[in-house]
């Protein structure tokens, strides 16, 4: 067993988030349906690297400037000026690889913003679909650790839960781990463990629910995939690049853009 294990915190919401010091963390932001399952993907796809910003105004100018894709929603749906949506699908390699993608959503590009502003040492994404990158990742930096769920306009989600109970799953044997919302997330990820996609259909899990009233059954299933698009997306200099690992201790660099 480790001696001086780092800490493991969860942030159920954004609104939670100041309770928590960032500065010397590892800050995972997680936006399961569907912000950080498409970082992954894009980049898993190819994407030079993401720009998340917090305004649909903010995208459309850096769109111009840079000649880059923009993306992104509010409230599940494609926001008005934008060229493309939220949905993983939108952002296959034949389309994403070697290109730019300015995102901006309604809850996980805002926390996101807000882990920078609050000073965190670093962040990376987290989804289901970089589950194992995340894990391996923060088991291998051996440093505190505050998952952060993005929820739905500060109200907690189920998804995001389920996600910092996935992590916590993985990597619990490596971490001092004496938080109740830590606790709470990692028993809802064991009860929902053998079928994830059923556990939060069959709880009419708030966004489910608005999102496939649009009929995004498909995006629901993908983003509660786990690692089918398996990197791990670190936010450096304003950007999102894909971190590889370098060596078998774990050490990690980015990758060029």
């Amino acid at each position: 067993m480790k001696e001086n294990k780092p800490e493991l915190y969860t942030s159920l919401s954004p609104a939670m988030l100041h309770l928590y010091d960032l500065n010397q963390a590892i800050v995972v932001v997680i936006d399961v349906l569907r912000a950080t399952s498409t970082i992954a993907t894009a980049l898993h796809n190819g994407a030079s690297c993401v720009i998340p910003v917090d305004s649909v105004e903010r995208c459309i100018s850096l769109g111009k400037l840079t000649g880059a894709i923009t993306a992104g929603e509010r409230d599940g749906r494609i926001a008005e000026g934008l060229q493309h949506g939220n949905s993983p699908f939108e952002y296959q390699r034949s389309f994403i690889e070697n290109k730019t993608l300015v995102l901006t959503t309604t809850n996980g590009t805002r926390l996101l913003q807000m882990a920078v502003d609050n000073g965190a040492e670093t962040i990376v994404t987290g989804s289901f679909p970089n589950l194992t990158a995340v894990t391996n990742h923060l088991i291998a930096q051996n440093k505190d650790v505050i998952l952060a769920c993005a929820a739905w306009k500060d109200r907690v989600n189920l998804e995001d839960a389920l996600f910092a109970g996935a992590v916590i799953d993985g990597v619990m044997e490596h971490f001092n781990i004496n938080c109740d919302a830590s606790s709470m997330a990692h028993a809802l990820f064991i009860q929902a463990k053998p079928d994830i996609y059923a556990f939060v259909k069959n709880k009419q899990a708030s966004h489910y629910l608005r999102l496939s009233r649009y009929g995004l059954e498909k995006d629901i299933q993908y983003c509660l995939t786990p690692d089918i698009a398996n990197i791990l997306p670190v936010y450096t200099n304003g950007k999102l690049l894909v971190s590889t690992c370098a060596t078998a201790s774990g050490e990690h660099h980015l990758v060029d853009v």
